[in-house]
C-alpha cells in the first residue's frame, strides 16, 4: 500500500498534469491519412492522433483537450461534439462480406460509413446514392449512415448528370407552394393590360436561336437611319410577373442559373413561365424590356434607350437556317429579308469596330457531343461558330454594355461584370514577362483599359516562336460580379454587365429589376456586396457540377474508344505546370492528364517559357504531343490519364562541332 507521502506526490503529479492541459474549441481538419488536425480559433493547428480522429468527421466543431505527450509533442484529444457540418452527402455503395457501407464522395474524408439493414432503402453494391448521417461517431468511433435516395448505377442513363446534381446539391423541382403561387400570379395578372408599355408590335422582330430552344429570351430588329442603323433588342420580361417583393424571388435566387448538362437541364424558372408566358414565341404579343440602340456607320454604339414594351415576334428562326440565308445558300427566308439584311449590316459594323478598337475573344474550335439513347457520347463532331450565332452575339454585347452604362449613370448598385485584367499580386511578374519577351510593351500602363488592350493585341500578333498570348493567361484574373462599376479588361470596355438572358440567369434577372426601378424613378439598390458574393459562389458551384459531369462522360467515351482498340491519340498541350500537362485531343477536343512526376527522368519547369525540360525531352505549351491511353483516375475525379509515346518530345540531336581541319 502507498503511504500518505506517496499519495500526496501522486496527487500533486496529477494536478501538475491537469495544469499543463488546455481546453478549447476547434474545427477538425482531415487528411488523406488517418490522422488530422484541430484548428483552434486563434489559428493554431494541433495534431489529432488516428484513434481520436475516429470520433469525428472533417469540419466538425468540437471541444478538445490539448496535452503534451511523453516525447514533448502536443496532441488534441476530442472531448465533446459542438456541431457537425456533415449532413447530406453523396457516395457509392460498397459491400465487404455481409456488411454494407457507403463510400462518401468527400475530398477530405476517406473512411467508409456503415449502413444498418433498416437504413439501406433497397440499395445494392455499386449504386450511387444520396445519404445522411444516421449516427455520429463521437461516442464510440462507429458512425452510421442512411440512404435517402438511390440514384442508379453505371448503367443508368444520365447517371453522370443526376449524381453530380445531387453531389453539388443543385435545386431540382420547384416547391409545390411556389408553383401554386406562380400559377395564381400568371392567371390573375396580365402585364400587357397595364397601359404602361410602349406598343412595338409593328416592328418585325425575329428570334434567332437553336431549333429546339423553347425558352426564347430575345428577339431582334434593325432598320437604317440617317447615319447608320437603329438596333432594337427585345428581351423577355419575367420581372413583369416576379417583382422585387415577390417570395418567388427567393426560389430563383436559390437556383441562380439554369444548369445545362449534356442531355439534361435544370431550369432557373418554372417552364410555364420560361417556355410559355414569357418566352418571345412567334406570333404572340409578349411583354419585353427593349433596348433601342443607335449604331453609327463606323460601328460605334451611340445613344440608347431602355423601355418596357409589348412586342410580337414574326418568326422563330434557327441559327442554321439564318446562316444559310446570310451566306446566300438559301432564299426561303426572303419574307424576313428586311430585318435580316439590316441586322447583318449592323453586325458587320459592330464587329469591325470591336476588332479594331476593343478586344474580341479569339475563335476556338468547338465540338458537338452526339449522345445516344443511353445518354452516353456516341461521337464528337467538330463544329464552327456560325455567322448567325456571331450576329446574335454582337447584338447581345451591344445591349449588355448599354445596360452597364445605364446602371452606372443612374447610381445603381449593380450587378456589374468586371474584369480587372492582370493580377495585382503579379504585376511585377507581368513586367518581367514583358521584359523577357516583348520589351517594347513595358511603356504600356498595365492597369488601364488602353494599356491592357495594346498588350493583348501585340501578344496575339507578335509572331513569336512562343505562344505568348496563351502564356500570359496565368497572370490574369477572372471576371467578377460587383456592386460597383468598373472596366472589363478582357473586352477592353469601360463597363459591362449581362441582361439578355433573364429566363436563364439571375444576374440578368437582377439587372432587369434594377433597370425597371430606374425607369420608375425608384432607388436601384437591390444588390448588396454580400448578395453578389453569394451569387458568385452559387454560379461556381453550378459550373463545378457541369464540369464534373462532362469529365465523367468524356472519360467513359475515351475508355470505350480504348476498349475498341483506339489507344493512341494526338493533341496539343493546353495547360502545363511543374507536375505535367493537360492534353487537348485533336480529334474531339477532350482532355486528359500526362503526369511526369514519376517519369524516370527529372523535369524542370520554366514558367517564363511555359515548358518542362529533362535531359533528353522538352514539352511546351501548345506543342503537339502523341500519347497512349493509360486509364481513368480512380479517385472520383474522372480524369483521363495518358502516357507519352516512346520518343515523344525528344530534343533535336546536337550537331557535333566540325573538326578544325575542315
Amino acid at each position: 500500500m502507498l503511504d500518505q507521502n506517496a499519495l500526496t506526490q501522486l496527487k500533486g503529479l496529477k494536478t501538475q498534469m491537469e495544469a499543463e492541459k488546455e481546453r478549447a474549441e476547434a474545427v477538425i481538419k482531415g487528411t488523406q491519412a488517418r490522422y488530422g488536425f484541430a484548428v483552434l480559433d486563434d489559428g493554431r493547428e494541433i495534431f489529432v492522433p488516428p484513434d481520436e480522429m475516429l470520433k469525428v468527421f472533417p469540419d466538425d466543431r468540437v471541444k478538445v483537450c490539448i496535452r503534451p505527450t511523453k516525447d514533448n509533442k502536443t496532441v488534441a484529444d476530442v472531448e465533446k461534439l459542438v456541431d457537425s457540418a456533415l449532413s447530406e452527402f453523396t457516395g457509392r455503395c460498397i459491400r465487404k462480406g455481409k456488411a454494407v457501407f457507403v463510400q462518401p464522395d468527400l475530398s477530405n474524408m476517406s473512411r467508409w460509413l456503415f449502413l444498418p439493414p433498416h437504413a439501406r432503402n433497397g440499395v445494392k453494391e455499386g449504386d450511387y446514392v444520396r445519404c445522411a448521417i444516421l449516427r455520429h461517431p463521437i461516442r464510440d468511433g462507429k458512425p452510421q449512415a442512411k440512404i435517402l435516395e438511390v440514384l442508379g448505377d453505371d448503367s443508368t442513363p444520365g447517371i453522370e448528370n443526376m449524381y453530380t446534381a445531387a453531389k453539388y446539391q443543385l435545386p431540382g423541382e420547384w416547391p409545390a407552394a411556389a408553383r401554386k403561387a406562380l400559377d395564381e400570379r400568371i392567371a390573375s395578372f396580365n402585364p400587357l393590360e397595364t397601359g404602361a408599355r410602349r406598343d412595338l408590335t409593328d416592328l418585325e422582330f425575329v428570334s434567332i436561336d437553336a431549333a429546339r430552344t423553347q425558352d426564347i429570351d430575345d428577339a431582334l430588329y434593325a432598320d437604317i437611319s440617317s447615319d447608320g442603323w437603329t438596333l432594337y433588342v427585345a428581351i423577355a420580361d419575367p420581372t413583369a410577373y416576379i417583382t422585387p417583393d415577390s417570395p418567388l424571388l427567393q426560389d430563383i435566387a436559390a437556383r441562380a442559373t439554369s444548369v445545362y448538362f449534356h442531355g439534361d437541364q435544370l431550369p432557373m424558372l418554372p417552364e410555364p413561365l420560361s417556355q410559355d408566358t414569357c418566352a418571345l414565341t412567334e406570333g404572340d404579343d409578349r411583354p419585353a424590356l427593349v433596348c433601342k440602340i443607335s449604331v453609327s456607320d463606323a460601328g460605334e454604339v451611340g445613344d440608347f434607350e431602355f423601355m418596357e414594351a409589348t412586342i410580337r415576334s414574326r418568326a422563330k428562326l434557327s441559327y442554321y437556317a439564318v446562316d444559310k440565308y446570310l451566306n446566300g445558300q438559301a432564299d426561303d427566308l426572303m419574307s424576313h429579308a428586311t430585318p435580316l439584311e439590316a441586322l447583318l449590316q449592323v453586325y458587320r459594323a459592330l464587329r469591325s469596330h470591336r476588332e479594331t478598337r476593343e478586344l474580341v475573344m479569339e475563335d476556338r474550335r468547338e465540338y458537338r457531343w452526339v449522345l445516344g439513347d443511353d445518354k452516353q457520347i456516341e461521337s464528337v463532331e467538330p463544329s464552327e461558330k456560325l455567322l448567325s450565332q456571331r450576329l446574335v452575339e454582337e447584338c447581345m454585347v451591344a445591349t449588355n454594355r448599354c445596360a452597364a452604362k445605364f446602371l452606372a449613370n443612374n447610381g445603381a448598385s449593380g450587378p456589374f461584370v468586371r474584369h480587372p485584367g492582370f493580377r495585382k499580386d503579379r504585376i511585377e511578374e507581368t513586367r518581367k514577362f514583358l521584359q523577357m519577351h516583348v520589351p517594347e510593351l513595358l511603356t504600356q500602363d498595365l492597369t488601364s483599359v488602353a494599356g491592357y488592350r495594346a498588350i493583348m493585341k501585340a501578344l496575339t500578333a507578335s509572331g513569336a516562336a512562343l505562344p505568348l498570348r496563351s502564356m500570359v493567361n496565368r497572370l490574369l484574373t477572372r471576371a467578377e460580379l460587383s456592386t460597383e462599376p468598373g472596366p472589363h479588361m478582357g473586352m477592353a470596355l469601360a463597363g459591362y454587365t449581362n441582361c439578355t438572358s433573364p429566363l436563364r440567369k439571375l444576374v440578368d434577372f437582377m439587372v432587369h429589376l434594377q433597370i425597371k426601378a430606374i425607369l420608375h424613378s425608384q432607388p436601384a439598390s437591390l444588390c448588396q456586396a454580400a448578395d453578389t458574393q453569394a451569387l458568385a459562389q452559387k454560379l461556381a458551384n453550378c459550373r463545378a457540377a457541369t464540369q464534373e459531369a462532362e469529365r465523367w462522360l468524356a472519360s467513359r467515351y475515351i475508355k470505350r474508344l480504348a476498349d475498341g482498340g483506339t489507344t493512341r491519340f494526338t493533341g496539343i498541350v493546353a495547360h502545363i505546370n511543374s507536375s505535367g500537362f493537360t492534353l487537348k485531343l485533336d480529334d474531339n477536343g477532350l482532355e486528359g492528364l500526362v503526369d511526369l512526376r514519376k517519369d524516370p527522368e527529372k523535369f524542370s519547369y520554366d514558367k517564363w517559357t511555359a515548358s518542362l525540360t529533362s535531359t533528353t525531352r522538352r514539352f511546351q505549351l501548345e506543342q503537339t504531343v502523341e500519347v497512349d491511353f493509360k486509364g481513368i483516375d480512380d479517385s472520383g475525379n474522372h480524369t483521363v490519364l495518358f502516357e507519352l509515346v516512346p520518343g515523344c518530345g525528344l530534343k533535336p540531336a546536337k550537331v557535333e562541332a566540325k573538326k578544325a581541319s575542315e
